[in-house]
């Protein structure tokens, strides 16, 4: 009786790792939504690149500003900001 069972087990035990594997597999494998999202991705429009350029650029010379350099141009960062794009859209003009 035990050589029976002992025998069933050892024949099983591969197709139960097989499906363990299968199973793993599936669950890591991206899902048919997160793969479609990729394949949608659009490219920027122009105005959206130059708004990401000027963007770049402000944070760059707000990061450059010294304390008091910061104070006199604006306190925080969307009035500087404000004030930054203005004055790039005027020098592209």
């Amino acid at each position: 009786m035990f050589s029976r069972l002992l025998a069933a087990a050892l024949l099983a035990a591969p197709l139960l790792l097989a499906q363990a594997a299968t199973a793993k597999e599936a669950w890591n494998a991206p899902s048919a939504k997160e793969t479609a999202k990729e394949h949608t991705a659009k490219e920027p429009s122009v105005a959206q690149s130059a708004a990401r350029e000027r963007q770049k650029k402000c944070g760059a010379e707000w990061r450059a500003l010294s304390a008091t350099e910061k104070t006199a141009q604006g306190p925080k960062w969307p009035q500087y900001y404000s004030k930054c794009v203005k004055r790039l859209k005027e020098q592209k003009a």
